[in-house]
């Protein structure tokens, strides 16, 4: 295959990809995002292919690709929405550990090919710094999924953390300067070893930090790391398409995290470095044994058939239910009795971004009733009756009325405004964060406990 030929091939795919990021932005075009993301793919991975001289890689290409497509069938089937931000999380490791193979594959075809060698102390950074930001993914994403999947406990940290991730982090700048400037291999083998293992180190000790209110933030930051990884790799690859669509991954998947950041009133900074202030999340002392208004279905089924606008704000107790088809033909009904029903979405809302969205958009809620947390927030004050479901953290009063609250100043939908608010839970627990939350003694708040499947299609019946 030409060069001029990989060349177009590759920018067509490069521009397919940047019109997937831009179609997966709005709801009503992410399928088309899809579609475009899928064909540049697509292209990308036949021009790679037939760019192969030898038949046997060929042959091993296709062997993968059709095992890992067997694989990737098998999981999409099987696995449930509640577990999609462990198997994001987890996917993202796979990235990183690929950048480090890559990366090592390199190293060794460098050392025992002596035109390589006139590749010179460039060609060692992109190595070191691939297999470097690989490592960090890597673990980081394996310490994601094993929070997120509730087998490691929300907050961990060494003492001095951050210290520690400093002393770490100068300890491999000193590794790549000998590393680059030493041509003895087995000096350059030890220094690469120990920077790998210092870097898992440093890895689960951003990841292991964060706390659980920052995990959708984290795998967000995730993601970009995994694209800064493959960028890596594309440089030590010499694969300029691999470079591009890394990048856009990176990048992408920055900004996502800076926007949820500012959406949660928090700094950037302090949540991917694991808190550079940590603030104790205590139970308050009143909170304790405080009364609260419980309510009957067949009492809400009268609420509901009163009310002129609900608004559902939906959470992640909603995902790990399955209850968001009932929900969607529970806001049908109403609609049908001539209801006005909006869904309120907080950025942060879930365990991974668009979480909600999603899961709305497979019960085929339609796109122009689910609205952002800016867009609802003013419109409370003229709503009748919230259903809150599943939600928790992203409803919390105390952001605003209690200064001294870990999540002081932070955005939340402002539900106590309306007339009724329906709080649906499995019990009084805490949300993800482990704060208490006012809004379930608030005089206007009624709580419904009990699975909200269950809950909603006994609704469902009565309505």
């Amino acid at each position: 295959m030409s060069s001029g030929l990989v060349i177009s091939a590759y920018i067509i795919s490069a521009i397919l990809f940047i019109f997937s990021l831009k179609g997966l932005s709005k709801h009503n075009t992410s399928k088309q995002g899809n579609f475009f993301g899928i064909i540049g793919m697509a292209i990308a991975l036949i021009t790679t292919i037939l760019i192969q001289q030898i038949i046997h890689s060929i042959i091993l290409i296709f062997i993968s690709m059709f095992i890992g497509g067997l694989i990737g069938i098998f999981l999409s089937k099987k696995i449930e929405m509640t577990k999609m931000p462990e198997l994001i999380a987890i996917l993202h490791s796979f990235v990183g550990l690929s950048a480090v193979l890559v990366g090592i594959n390199s190293y060794i075809n460098y050392i025992l090919n002596p035109v390589m060698l006139t590749e010179g102390s460039l060609y060692l950074i992109e190595i070191f710094i691939g297999i470097f930001i690989g490592t960090i993914t890597f673990i980081g994403s394996l310490i994601a999924f094993g929070k997120l999947s509730g087998k490691i406990k929300s907050q961990l940290s060494f003492p001095y953390h951050h210290k520690l991730n400093a002393f770490i982090f100068g300890i491999c700048c000193l590794f790549l300067y000998f590393f680059i400037s030493n041509d003895i291999v087995l000096i350059q083998i030890i220094l690469l070893t120990t920077m790998v293992v210092i870097a898992l180190l440093l890895g689960a000790n951003l990841v292991l930090s964060i706390s659980g209110a920052d995990m959708p933030v984290i795998v967000s930051m995730l993601n970009s790391y995994s694209g800064w990884a493959a960028a890596a790799a594309g440089f030590t690859l010499q694969n300029d398409l691999l470079i591009i669509t890394g990048s856009l991954v990176g990048s992408s998947g920055a900004i996502l995290s800076y926007i949820m950041c500012k959406a949660m009133n928090r700094s950037f900074i302090n949540v991917i470095f694991g808190g550079l202030t940590q603030n104790k999340i205590a139970i308050k002392q009143e909170d304790i044994g405080r009364k609260y208004n419980e309510i009957s279905i067949e009492k809400l089924i009268k609420i509901l058939k009163n009310s002129s606008s609900i608004v559902i704000t939906p959470g992640y107790g909603m995902a790990v239910a399955q209850a968001q088809h009932s929900v969607a033909k529970i806001s049908q009904k109403l609609q049908q009795l001539g209801v006005k029903v909006f869904f309120g979405i907080h950025p942060v809302a879930g365990r991974l971004p668009g979480h909600m969205n999603v899961l709305l958009a497979e019960a085929r809620v339609p796109y122009d009733l689910v609205l952002e947390m800016e867009e609802i927030n003013d419109d409370f004050t003229n709503t009748d009756t919230v259903l809150v479901i599943g939600a928790n953290d992203t409803v919390n009063p105390a952001a605003q009325e209690d200064p001294n609250s870990p999540i002081s100043g932070m955005p939340v939908l402002e539900v106590w405004k309306a007339r009724h608010v329906i709080v649906f839970k499995r019990s009084m627990g805490s949300g993800y964060s482990g704060i208490n939350n006012p809004l379930f003694f608030k005089q206007n708040t009624y709580m419904l406990f009990g699975d909200a499947k269950n809950t909603m299609d006994s609704i469902l019946k009565l309505i």
